[in-house]
């Protein structure tokens, strides 16, 4: 069952350009990461998904209706980000009340667990808690809520690493027990890296990849070796990054598409092949040079 479909979405606000011709699809019971640099339009796209902004054009479905205005999407969809405000009239223990009769499959128990473990107190208001502690409660909104279709943007905003850590642990607890379709955006994909199924990396308001994390974590290898001979090697190869070592030495990250033959050729050439982490690719990917910051002073 498609849980989102989107088909060709544009979204401006005046001249600017924040999504663009975006189509994708996400199935349900899986974690997908929202992934991208700051402005690649991913709040952007969470609004559009649960109904708060109607787009320019395209078309986007959740649960089979347009989501802006849509009481079906609104039900079963919960958008979990810096921006949640709850009525000032009720402090967290009303708050925590107040959802369970707005969400059908709300677990009650869950969010008085997690309230407990992290030692909020009921007669606190939101507006009166720390940036961090916003989120944390947030969070347990978020997952007690246990929507169809739930969504983060940027979740951790101001937690310290050790609730961080706590979050993620209970997210993926919780997914196990009861499944649902989870998005989580992020600019770090290497704390959730190993929560996800699939990734959809944007760039720009386009997307850039949409597949699997393995086929993530195999999209790209690092080779180094005399500049001399990699120069040469590398005229019909994709380069993704490219960093100088010294006078002498070149370290570059290309496409893995031939990867047999990319360690063949290492091995007469005398190259030393690496392997490039997820979050590596995403970074190179989504960067606006292929020799990042360090070309600003070349």
């Amino acid at each position: 069952m498609k849980v989102v479909d989107c088909e060709g979405l544009v979204k401006e606000y005046g001249r600017s350009r924040a999504l663009s011709d975006l189509s994708f699809q996400i199935s349900e019971n899986k974690i997908t990461g929202l992934i991208g640099r700051n402005g690649a339009g991913k709040t952007t796209l969470l609004k559009i998904m649960a109904g708060f902004q109607k787009q320019t054009s395209g078309d986007m479905r959740v649960f089979g209706e347009k989501p802006y205005n849509s009481l079906l999407a609104s039900v079963n969809s919960i958008l979990v980000d810096d921006q949640m405000a709850f009525p000032v009239s009720l402090n967290l223990g009303e708050v925590l009340d107040a959802s369970a009769t707005f969400y059908p499959k709300w677990d009650a128990e869950l969010a008085r667990r997690l309230f407990e473990y992290f030692s909020f107190r009921t007669e606190y208001r939101h507006s009166e808690l720390s940036k961090g502690m916003k989120s944390t409660f947030n969070m347990i909104v978020g997952l007690a809520s246990r929507c169809p279709l739930t969504m983060f943007d940027e979740p951790t905003t101001g937690m310290d690493t050790s609730v961080r850590k706590d979050f993620y642990r209970a997210l993926l607890k919780d997914y196990i027990a009861n499944p649902r379709t989870i998005i989580v955006s992020s600019h770090h994909l290497e704390e959730i890296e190993d929560l996800l199924e699939d990734i959809l990396l944007l760039k720009n308001g386009k997307k850039l990849l949409h597949v699997p994390v393995s086929d993530v974590k195999e999209y790209a290898i690092g080779v180094q070796g005399k500049t001399s001979v990699l120069t040469d090697w590398l005229e019909d190869k994709e380069v993704l990054y490219r960093k100088a070592i010294g006078t002498e030495i070149t370290y570059v990250v290309i496409e893995n598409k031939y990867t047999e033959k990319i360690k063949q050729d290492a091995r007469k050439l005398g190259f030393e092949v690496s392997p490039v982490s997820s979050n590596d690719v995403c970074i190179y990917l989504t960067s606006k040079g292929r020799g990042g910051i360090d070309a600003v002073f070349e």
